[in-house]
């Protein structure tokens, strides 16, 4: 069995035949209603323990008024991200299936392939704000050709720069920059400032960060078609198109001139090597900051000296494109109650809920991503980031951490002293043979 056939298989062999073909399932999956009639009925919904930890009055507003205007019994069941892809696969193969579950948004494509989730298309237009949804996102929820919804956009994240003001205002850069041009030139500065400092690194960047070494290929390559594209029924490469190239060298000057040490590594542990001390700035998600002063894991007298902005662009105004995380909801086809299901994620993700939610993190939608950027000083830059360009994986069920794992080997033999084009040519052929199974 091919890779292409095992990786649907996995999912479909169970659940729906039909949904093995290579063209996706979206006119085979089950058409979504959306009910009320929910008196003496239990429904049960996934969600991650992050809604838990972070925005709970959320989960309980929108549960409150479900079960008021349904009549059924709300049951949330709290997930961790740990092995939660074989519990979803398992639930899904299985015959009790919940009524909602939250995926990430890289994890999507395979179920919408397998005919795993109902098809929402039918009553997209009655969920607030679904014309406005942010871009990346809302297409990790659509089948390959973007006709058909199956997940809904819930939340998402975007990198940012996250810098040490009284590093750069001491090498005497006292205002952000704007542009890449104003950035290195501010990072010279900082560098300098910092010479004696041993293992000072400028602007950290990890070889294997290939999520922001991608962002700048964006930058010049453009937002879609990142990585791959769709060439009639067989994937394309992208990444060794020479404006793609372009960027990921100016990734590996600005990481060869400025960053020290981690070339082979990537990002997991870079705020706890700023909370050390000897990095200005890394390139990271907005929560990042929180774990750099946290008093367990890193150094909570630097609370007042980061800020963070969107990381700048060639032009002022237009970040470079940043690829944008976050997770979708989704109502599975084997759910005992579809319809209802679908209500509770229209009451979810509607525009009171998705308000509130833009206290703690980025919301679905365009409209409301100013809420966001003013609840908090902090927030601004990855709201800017969400607001800008933004780029996403190619949208295939072969898509795997396989590839990312390719990926992140490949940007760290460019950061390592490999040549750029020569490695993005061995990653991508790499690829292309996986998304074309």
């Amino acid at each position: 069995m091919n890779r292409k056939i095992a990786a649907v298989a996995a999912i479909a062999t169970v659940l729906v035949a039909s949904a093995c073909s290579s063209s996706g399932s979206s006119g085979d999956a089950k058409q979504a209603t959306l009910s009320k009639d929910g008196k003496g009925k239990t429904v049960t919904v996934w969600l991650m323990d992050d809604a838990q930890k972070g925005w709970p009055s959320v989960v309980d507003a929108a549960k409150k008024q479900f079960e008021e205007e349904t009549g059924a019994t709300l049951k949330i069941e709290w997930q961790t991200w740990t092995n939660y892809t074989t519990k979803l696969d398992t639930a899904l193969l299985s015959g009790n299936a919940p009524d909602l579950i939250e995926a990430g948004n890289t994890q999507t494509a395979k179920y919408i392939e397998a005919g795993s989730f109902v098809d929402l298309t039918g009553v997209k237009g009655q969920f607030d704000n679904s014309d406005k949804w942010l871009d990346s996102l809302a297409a990790s929820g659509q089948s390959g050709d973007g006709t058909k919804t199956y997940a809904v956009p819930y939340y998402a994240g975007a990198r940012v720069l996250i810098y040490r003001k009284d590093l750069f205002a001491a090498a005497g850069v006292t205002a952000a920059p704007t542009t890449l041009a104003e950035l290195t030139a501010a990072l010279d500065k900082v560098k300098a400032a910092n010479a004696s400092t041993p293992g000072f690194s400028a602007l950290y960047l990890p070889g294997q960060n290939w999520y922001t070494a991608a962002s700048f290929g964006a930058g010049t390559f453009g937002v879609k078609n990142i990585v791959a594209k769709k060439d009639g029924d067989k994937w394309a490469g992208t990444l060794t198109d020479p404006k793609f190239v372009e960027g990921i060298k100016t990734w590996n000057d600005l990481q060869k001139k400025y960053s020290t040490g981690g070339t082979t590594t990537d990002e997991a542990t870079q705020d706890a090597l700023m909370a050390k001390g000897n990095i200005a700035a890394i390139v990271g998600a907005g929560w990042e900051l929180g774990s750099v002063i946290d008093p367990k894991t890193g150094d909570p007298k630097l609370a007042d000296k980061l800020a963070t902005i969107a990381l700048p662009g060639t032009a002022a105004g237009s970040p470079t494109p940043a690829f944008l995380g976050g997770s979708d909801l989704a109502v599975p086809a084997k759910a005992a109650n579809p319809g209802l299901g679908a209500t509770f994620l229209q009451i979810y993700t509607n525009t009171k809920q998705q308000t509130e939610l833009a206290k703690f993190a980025i919301p679905n939608n365009k409209t409301l991503v100013a809420a966001y950027k003013a609840a908090a000083p902090a927030n601004k830059a990855a709201g800017d980031a969400a607001e800008g360009q933004t780029w996403f994986i190619p949208n295939s069920p072969l898509w795997s951490g396989a590839d990312e794992t390719a990926l992140k080997t490949a940007f760290g033999a460019i950061a390592a002293g490999g040549d750029p084009a020569a490695e993005l040519k061995k990653v991508q052929d790499t690829i292309v043979k996986d998304l074309n199974g």
